[in-house]
């Protein structure tokens, strides 16, 4: 049972700031999976089936092009090839590639549209760096 505890230990670390690999795709939501609720991420995630609900994440999030998410997001960075219906919330940048859709409002430090992709709602500037309330929560989350 000595490698029970060290177990233990691993997943605890996961939650520390350090251990956090923001750049790396952690979580992913694949084709033909659904999920209904909040989702809480320290990392980052990457969607190509559906999400319901709302999405937090201290990195970034990509929705792929099969992926339709109706839900608001708070992430470092957003990327969008499939579908979003809700509100974007991004600390650095948002990018709309060309089948990208977007039907919400969004608040942003920078803004890609490529050709071709779809934006509705309003957007309001981020001045520089701000944090998202997400930054801080997600530090002090641990799984339950």
């Amino acid at each position: 049972m000595l490698g029970r505890k060290e177990e233990v230990k691993k997943k605890e670390d996961v939650w520390k700031k350090e251990e956090v690999k923001r750049d790396k795709v952690e979580s992913v939501v694949g084709k033909g999976t659904k999920i209904e609720g909040k989702m809480h991420i320290p990392g980052s995630l990457r969607v190509e089936g559906r999400v319901e609900g709302e999405i937090k994440a201290g990195g970034d999030v990509f929705i792929g092009e099969e992926g339709l998410v109706v839900a608001n997001i708070q992430a470092r960075n957003v990327v969008i090839a499939g579908e979003v219906q809700g509100n974007v919330d991004a600390v650095e940048k948002l990018e709309i590639v060309p089948t990208g859709k977007l039907f919400g409002d969004i608040k942003i430090a920078k803004l890609i549209i490529e050709d071709g992709a779809t934006f509705k709602g309003k957007s309001e500037a981020r001045k520089g760096a701000e944090k998202t309330p997400t930054d801080d929560k997600l530090k002090e989350e641990k799984p339950k």
